[in-house]
């Protein structure tokens, strides 16, 4: 039996809809197709102002743990006056992305996560290197290393992931991951 029309046209729209993302968006089809989404996506972090380490999977199944993302709120909150956030998991997306491409074993060393806005208004009085809507009051940024990772490895990786801004600040030894629009400095 041949299909109806509407079934023929809902087919040939559903291919051409596949085709033009994949010319428009060549990596991120790449992407999808090369990566399967993991059973369970485990972060491994060490908070560098309270030497803490934690290791959480924020998501299984390919959904979001909710406990889970209220621990890395806690963890990952302003060290100077203690508040925290809602951080953006898109973030945590990128930072197993990375570990995982770079075959990493050790904790990501957190330098930087939330700040709070009178902390981001301090550390802007200090120094000029501080944005004043910095993506970290947003909850969408974190400054971090990977010991026995080169730098310039982790921002290469970030980089081409495409998942957002990159910094790079080899003088004081960390990269700069945002879930902004993709841009590197």
């Amino acid at each position: 039996m041949l299909p109806s029309r509407r079934d023929f046209l809902r087919r040939i729209s559903s291919v051409a809809a596949a085709c033009a993302v994949a010319v428009v968006v060549p990596g991120v089809v790449h992407e999808a197709l090369a990566s399967p989404v993991p059973r369970k996506r485990v972060l491994l972090l060490e908070n560098l102002h309270t030497g803490k380490r934690l290791e959480v999977a924020y998501a299984v199944n390919g959904r979001y743990t909710p406990e889970a993302l209220k621990t890395l709120n806690q963890f990952l909150r302003d060290p100077r006056n203690g508040a925290t956030t809602r951080m953006d998991p898109r973030l945590f997306d990128l930072l197993h992305l990375l570990w995982v491409r770079l075959g990493a074993k050790t904790p990501y060393h957190v330098v930087s996560a939330y700040r709070s806005p009178s902390t981001n208004a301090q550390m802007r009085r200090k120094s000029r290197g501080v944005a004043r809507n910095s993506y970290h009051m947003r909850g969408k940024a974190m400054d971090v290393y990977l010991p026995g990772v080169p730098l310039a490895r982790l921002r290469d990786a970030a980089l081409a992931a495409r998942m957002g801004g990159v910094g790079f600040y080899p003088r004081d030894g960390f990269v700069h991951l945002d879930t902004g629009p993709v841009r590197h400095w």
